[in-house]
């Protein structure tokens, strides 16, 4: 699998009154109506047992300008370490949860259901609040493939082509 390429997110909940987040690039789409997503956290991550407490998790994408908090949420060897949310700023979302400031997009999501498969968890959030409002043609995701990082050089976006659905 690390031969597919991913986006990289921060998923953030709270524990205690306190934010909590882990890098995860385990994300995906589920469905559209109604709005769900999937993030997948392995059973042995602090965070998991707290999204299943809460029954909530925020999901923030990073930007290509992030990987010092990818890093760190992902546990690296940093100061301020990821037991201090890494210094980064951040605001609460309409719901409550943790949004990471500079974000290009953000997710706060109830748990509808959870499926264990392997060592990780399934959590299915149904989308309550979306924002998606920066400039995407100035600021491009932030992009893992083969344990490396990775940035879209720019270039003209292509239209899909194909046989519409319908």
């Amino acid at each position: 699998m690390g031969r597919f390429a991913t986006g990289i997110t921060v998923v953030t909940t709270f524990s205690e009154g306190r934010p909590a987040g882990i890098t995860v690039n385990a994300l995906s789409s589920v469905s559209l109506e109604p709005p769900l997503v999937m993030v997948a956290l392995d059973r042995r991550r602090f965070i998991t047992p707290m999204v299943r407490r809460l029954g909530r998790y925020a999901v923030s994408v990073l930007g290509e300008g992030q990987q010092a908090l990818s890093d760190c949420f992902a546990h690296a060897a940093v100061k301020p370490g990821r037991e201090d949310f890494c210094g980064a700023a951040w605001t609460p979302g309409p719901t409550g949860l943790p949004l990471l400031d500079g974000a290009i997009a953000t997710l706060e999501c109830t748990v509808v259901e959870t499926f264990s498969a392997g060592d990780h968890d399934l959590f299915i959030g149904r989308v309550d609040t979306l924002d998606a409002t920066g400039d995407d043609r100035l600021i491009g995701p932030l992009l893992y493939f083969r344990r490396h990082y990775l940035r879209i050089e720019r270039a003209a976006a292509a239209p899909v082509e194909g046989k519409p659905e319908g």
